[in-house]
């Protein structure tokens, strides 16, 4: 049971680090759609208007995941230590939870917009 776990956390921290490493190549796709958008002036807009509104919503629903994840942490303390298990609060697993749950909004983004703009290329 407790190697099937660590399959899935590792598996699910490989995924997130591949969807990030994806960042730049988006951010290269994107920058002569918004060098156009300056050009010609005025507000955010298209490209530049996804850009930044897609960001801000990934950080919130990361925070909330994060937080999320820590709630259920603490809410399963003295579950685990009546069953004689280290809590996940005190032995780091709680900490690596709430990193990969705040990471995986922004990680979907990523790889969700690389494979929208590689077919505009």
């Amino acid at each position: 049971m407790k190697s099937r776990r660590l399959t899935r956390a590792s598996r699910q921290s490989t995924t997130i680090a591949g969807n990030l490493m994806l960042a730049p190549m988006v951010m290269a796709m994107r920058l002569p759609m918004m060098a156009s958008e300056a050009q010609s002036g005025g507000l955010l807009r298209g490209e530049s208007l996804a850009a930044v509104t897609e960001k801000t919503n990934a950080m919130a629903e990361g925070m909330v995941a994060a937080q999320m994840s820590f709630f259920h942490s603490a809410m399963q303390f003295w579950p685990e230590v009546l069953s004689g298990r280290t809590p996940s609060v005190l032995n780091g697993v709680a900490a690596q939870r709430s990193v990969a749950a705040a990471l995986g909004p922004a990680s979907k983004r990523v790889r969700a917009n690389f494979r929208r703009l590689a077919t505009k290329s």
